[in-house]
């Protein structure tokens, strides 16, 4: 166990503190512009895992890909996998989400579901350490989250550019600067 998870925080505090990070950051800034209609409408499951091990957390995300797949998309449109006692390491999250990947094709769920990822030390490939681009990827939490791509492929008809989310992310986020983004109070590692 690394130091960062030498005391475990309980499933509802990780629960409570990834929830703020999405109403104060995702939805707060605007980084996600889908976002907030899914939290409002209670769309959003939120599983805080207990796996210790990336085997564990496999068979979990195995099971909870399977409960999406099943889920009337008005009741659970998209769940959170929050797993804070599990691949606390960037670069072992990194190589783990091959395996989620994976793990979609194998349950026959590519072009159905996907996998996008957030982790308290998400770092973009070119970016350093420290760049505040990388925040837009930044979780209290390593967190999994199970997208349907029927959703992704209604949101994007809602918007005429999609690309520029992300570029407008940066906007953001270069604007408000490692202060403001620390003055939001959510649960960081730096």
């Amino acid at each position: 166990m690394s130091e960062h998870t030498s005391k475990l925080p309980t499933a509802d505090q990780v629960q409570a503190e990834t929830q703020l990070w999405l109403e104060k950051a995702v939805i707060g800034l605007n980084l996600c512009p889908f976002a907030k209609s899914v939290h409002v409408n209670q769309r959003l499951r939120y599983v805080v895992s207990e796996a210790a091990t990336p085997e564990a957390l496999l068979k979990e995300l195995a099971h909870e890909l399977l409960l999406l797949r099943r889920s009337d998309p008005e009741e659970i449109e998209t769940t959170l996998l929050i797993h804070p006692q599990v691949l606390d390491d960037f670069l072992d999250f990194n190589d783990f989400l091959g395996a989620a990947d994976a793990l979609v094709e194998d349950l026959e769920l590519d072009g159905l579901l996907q996998v996008a990822s957030f982790h308290p030390d998400y770092q973009f490939e070119g970016t350093e350490l420290e760049d505040i681009s990388n925040y837009s990827n930044r979780s209290p939490y390593p967190t999994l989250h199970l997208l349907r791509e029927s959703s992704i492929e209604r949101a994007v008809e809602t918007m005429e550019d999609t690309d520029s989310i992300y570029e407008a992310n940066i906007q953001t986020l270069e604007k408000l600067g490692l202060e403001g983004w620390k003055a939001l109070g959510l649960k960081t590692r730096s």
